[in-house]
């Protein structure tokens, strides 16, 4: 069952990443590049600090912090542990595949992208949702072309893409609520 789990997996990432054309490859490789969304983050934090001020959003960049930690270190062991090479080194599927990313890691179960980009829509989503109904709505978006950004340009399958992002989203929901009891306990106790 597993074993054909897998080749399901390697048959869909294949057929997902043959649809890439040269005409769309920088668009891919800048929608990948984790530098990228920089300005975006700058801007989550600003309305995190013009909706709750400067020691909610201090509390949230701490726990971002956190948040971020986890998910890169929990993604690492998965990928020690489970050690399945990434597409662009799987023989009978790098033949086959466009590899157009700078580089090729070594194991890709699950995708660090997908669970950092769930984690940080969910969160930030979540937290925001009383104030912007609908940013949610484009978080969780932006979170899942980045996650398909990394099948288009060769280095991570669909189940790698996809358990990163439950495992994100998890993640995500955890963390908020670890900051909604910190800003309960030490900022509107302390208002109060």
């Amino acid at each position: 069952m597993l074993d054909q789990l897998i080749q399901y997996d390697k048959e869909l990432f294949l057929f997902l990443n043959n649809l890439g054309t040269p005409t769309w490859d920088a668009f891919w490789l800048l929608v990948t590049n984790k530098l990228t969304f920089i300005p975006l983050y700058a801007f989550l934090l600003f309305l995190i600090y013009k909706r709750f001020g400067l020691k909610t959003l201090v509390f949230s960049v701490l726990i971002i912090v956190f948040m971020v930690t986890f998910t890169d270190q929990i993604t690492n062991l998965f990928k020690d542990g489970f050690k399945r090479l990434r597409p662009c080194r799987q023989e009978g599927v790098m033949e086959q595949m466009r590899f157009i990313a700078v580089r090729c890691g070594k194991y890709g179960f699950f995708s660090g992208h997908s669970s950092n980009t769930m984690a940080a829509a969910v969160f930030t989503g979540l937290f925001l949702r009383p104030y912007y109904k609908k940013l949610i709505f484009i978080l969780l978006f932006w979170s899942a072309t980045v996650a398909y950004s990394r099948i288009y340009v060769g280095v991570h399958y669909p189940l790698d893409v996809f358990c990163g992002m439950t495992f994100g989203a998890l993640s995500g929901f955890m963390f908020y609520k670890i900051l909604n009891y910190v800003i309960q306990r030490y900022v509107v106790q302390q208002e109060a």
